[in-house]
């Protein structure tokens, strides 16, 4: 006889499959969520240092484009002595202008490389969630990390769905080791000095190769 279900067994078949689909739907919802907020907060800093630097702009004043002159006429018989001193005035202060004009250039890019090394100086999240997990013993969870980032540097906009977001793609670039107690996940630095797979393997060649010449001179 072929298999029947009763509606009862379909429909929990069918709640089931839902719940599940829901649940996959919220976890997409929240990744993406967190990968749109941080991608705002870089645009928010972007934007802050392009008001930054377009006020000093404004403040010092945009430098004059330098006047390119080229060579003096030379003075022949035919024209007065009276043009020729006024083409050697006009020459003079073009000159001065374009000497002027270099002068405010060096002034406008010494005043503004001071901002733009502070603006590159300042670290990113990324950064400074690896150095706290690496000051860390214990691990740590992503409201712990962000807490914590908070207290330190609260001139910042740090939010935990951001740090967790965060915190996820270093696990999977092999930066930070996840671990799961029961319905908590925590993470946790990757020892600078723990070799990787890929550098172990070059170190068992070589303890092979020794061996096997050892074998054949015995």
């Amino acid at each position: 006889m072929p298999d029947t279900k009763t509606p009862t067994e379909l429909t929990s078949q069918y709640t089931a499959q839902v719940v599940a689909d829901l649940e996959r739907n919220a976890k997409e919802q929240e990744r993406i969520s967190g990968e749109m907020e941080a991608l705002q907060e870089q645009l928010d800093a972007l934007r802050h240092d392009h008001t930054v630097l377009t006020n000093l702009r404004q403040a010092l004043g945009d430098a004059a484009a330098p006047v390119e002159t080229g060579p003096e006429p030379a003075a022949t018989t035919s024209v007065p002595r009276q043009k020729s001193a006024g083409k050697s005035a006009e020459g003079k202060r073009a000159r001065t202008k374009k000497a002027d004009s270099a002068k405010a250039t060096a002034r406008t890019s010494a005043a503004k490389k001071p901002v733009a090394e502070a603006v590159s100086t300042q670290p990113t999240l990324i950064e400074l969630i690896r150095r706290y997990l690496t000051e860390q013993r214990e691990p740590r969870s992503a409201a712990e990390v962000s807490t914590a980032l908070v207290q330190i540097h609260p001139e910042r906009r740090i939010q935990t769905n951001v740090v967790r977001t965060t915190l996820e793609n270093l696990v999977a670039k092999s930066h930070a080791h996840r671990a799961k107690q029961g319905t908590s996940v925590f993470y946790t630095a990757v020892d600078a000095d723990e070799p990787s797979p890929a550098a172990e393997q070059p170190v068992k060649a070589e303890t092979k190769v020794k061996a096997e010449a050892k074998k054949d001179s015995d």
